[in-house]
């Protein structure tokens, strides 16, 4: 399973990044959700892409997409919540989409460097899950190890400059992530200490990192070849995939984490194609291929104080629903859904689903009640 996932991550968001000397700026207009590509120039010299539905009175929700994607996955999600009354964002993260993508070594854009000047940049000793549910124990190695500036910890410190530069909420602003997404996101509400800037988040199929050091099985064996085949990988790459290069493919690809294949339409393989093809998006794309470390769900789970709601698709090849249920363990994991016939984008694939738990969990914020699982969506399928 490892190795088939790796092949499908490096064929589907690599290999096109050769096939184009490049595109021009992006269009004014998303062709994906209609709306105006902005722009928010983070720490004065980065500019961040970011869209905006619903009307500006409206409660503030921040969706937060997943690996080598963009803020154009939340296409449907984007106008949904912005019908029914919510100011609803979505970036791009440092790296992705039409974000700038600066050289690796950015000190001072990485949000590692201040967080572990003082502080280890180990745990030891944490309760993480299995693909069958069950608990075990291990070590847990937060930084990133090239030092690459993208890491969950810059893209969590960009999120909240956002929601205070951007967004400037006058309510506290509920996150929504997607996949990895979910990881800068529960680390924004670690971070929000003074509990001013966020009131929660749902999930949207949780991402357990399967190349990370504490995943992988036999580490001490395999982690130096998984480190070496990494570091070959960000000097020749391309070679490499110049070589595998078949774009009539990419579509095909795109369906592996997606049950109901349907939902990948063209537009949706050209918002999310296009960006890959800017400069600088290779080195984002090994750099993060190399990310053997960096925080963890149930490691994080532990430690937010915010109520979460999590759903995923229960025909999922890339997240072990045992896994994603046990979540329910956590104290403030009210709620997990899991949705029949659906694979690893939900939102994207099964929106119908998704949208109507999405409003009971924004309603549960804003009433302050908690909602039992029995309360929860039934599935159409």
């Amino acid at each position: 399973m490892m190795i088939k996932r790796i092949t499908c991550v490096f064929l589907l968001f690599v290999f096109p990044l050769w096939t184009s000397q490049g595109l021009s700026a992006p269009p004014k207009i998303s062709p994906a959700t209609g709306l105006l590509n902005q722009f928010y120039d983070w720490k004065a010299e980065t500019k961040i892409r970011y869209q905006v539905s619903g009307p500006p009175e409206g409660k503030p929700v921040l969706l937060v997409h997943g690996l080598f994607v963009n803020s154009d996955h939340w296409r449907k999600t984007l106008k949904e919540l912005g019908e029914r009354g919510y100011r609803t964002y979505a970036v791009d993260l440092l790296g992705s989409g039409y974000s700038d993508k600066p050289p690796s070594y950015s000190p001072h854009l990485c949000g590692e460097y201040a967080r572990f000047k003082d502080a280890p940049s180990v745990i030891k000793n944490v309760e993480l899950g299995t693909a069958r549910g069950e608990t075990r124990i291990a070590n847990v190695d937060l930084r990133h190890p090239v030092s690459s500036c993208y890491n969950f910890f810059t893209w969590s410190d960009l999120l909240t400059d956002f929601t205070k530069q951007v967004i400037q909420p006058k309510e506290k602003v509920t996150l929504v992530c997607n996949s990895i997404g979910t990881i800068s996101t529960l680390q924004c509400l670690i971070d929000d200490d003074d509990e001013e800037l966020y009131d929660g988040a749902f999930v949207v199929s949780p991402n357990f990192r399967e190349l990370h050091s504490a995943e992988v099985p036999l580490a001490g064996v395999v982690m130096p070849i998984l480190r070496t085949v990494q570091s070959l990988l960000r000097q020749y790459g391309k070679t490499v995939f110049d070589a595998l290069a078949k774009p009539d493919t990419v579509k095909q690809i795109l369906k592996e984490p997606y049950a109901r294949t349907e939902a990948v339409d063209d537009t949706l393989v050209q918002v999310l194609l296009d960006p890959l093809l800017t400069e600088g998006s290779s080195r984002v794309v090994f750099d993060t291929l190399s990310y053997s470390a960096g925080p963890l769900p149930e490691q994080q789970l532990q430690q937010v104080q915010k109520p979460v709601w999590i759903c995923y698709g229960k025909d999922d090849p890339w997240t072990p629903g045992p896994r994603v249920e046990a979540l329910s363990r956590m104290p403030t994991v009210e709620r997990v859904e899991g949705f029949d016939g659906v694979g690893h984008c939900p939102h994207d694939e099964a929106p119908e689903l998704v949208h109507p738990l999405l409003l009971q969990f924004l309603q549960r914020i804003a009433t302050q009640t908690p909602t039992s699982a029995s309360d929860a969506v039934p599935s159409t399928q």
